[in-house]
């Protein structure tokens, strides 16, 4: 009855209200006092309008058409404190910095900057912060990276929406990466907003 109306969650029920309270908590936040500097992507229920609107505020203060944006990406820190990030960080001038993934099948070495092999018995890492920026298609840099796909839950399957976005799917996020791609999509590497615990 429930998943019927809510967003997409592999968790037990209990982890599942902590969860929920934490969304509305922060929402509430964000209405009551001031727009976050850097966004918890993995709290919004329709993500993809969310990421659709930091590329068409770009589109409109540049005077570019929307289709032919696309997002660059640069990394920082580990968001080992999320309460703490707005104190941080100063708003972009350009896109907007998110956390609230994980990596799975991988990890992020914050040292390097670049995607390194699991530790032993660890299935999933944080991700890090990640600045999501506007840019036209053929202005994206250009760098050896492994095209990560993003999904909501690790279950890794959706169905398309009325809108014709994945119930499950979110984006691809280019990680900077020394091995070729084929190395991470044989370790079924992927960033999920939602852990099943």
């Amino acid at each position: 009855m429930w998943k019927e109306k809510s967003y997409p969650s592999l968790k037990p029920l209990g982890s599942y209200i902590q969860d929920l309270v934490a969304r509305l908590q922060y929402l509430q936040k964000w209405i009551d006092k001031e727009q976050p500097r850097v966004f918890w992507i993995s709290g919004f229920f329709f993500t993809q309008s969310f990421l659709t609107g930091i590329l068409q505020n770009y589109s409109r203060k540049h005077q570019i058409p929307i289709d032919t944006l696309a997002f660059d990406f640069d990394f920082f820190e580990e968001p080992t404190e999320p309460e703490k990030l707005d104190e941080r960080y100063s708003e972009p001038e350009e896109g907007c910095y998110i956390y609230g993934l994980y990596l799975e099948g991988c990890r992020w070495d914050f040292t390097a900057s670049k995607l390194a092999e699991s530790l032993p018995k660890v299935l999933t890492t944080l991700a890090p912060i990640i600045w999501l920026k506007p840019v036209k298609q053929d202005e994206a840099q250009e760098f050896q990276h492994y095209k990560c796909p993003v999904y909501k839950t690790s279950e890794r399957k959706g169905t398309l929406s009325t809108t014709g976005h994945s119930t499950n799917f979110i984006m691809n996020v280019n990680l900077t990466s020394d091995e070729e791609e084929s190395h991470w999509v044989k370790r079924g590497v992927a960033m999920i907003c939602s852990l099943s615990e």
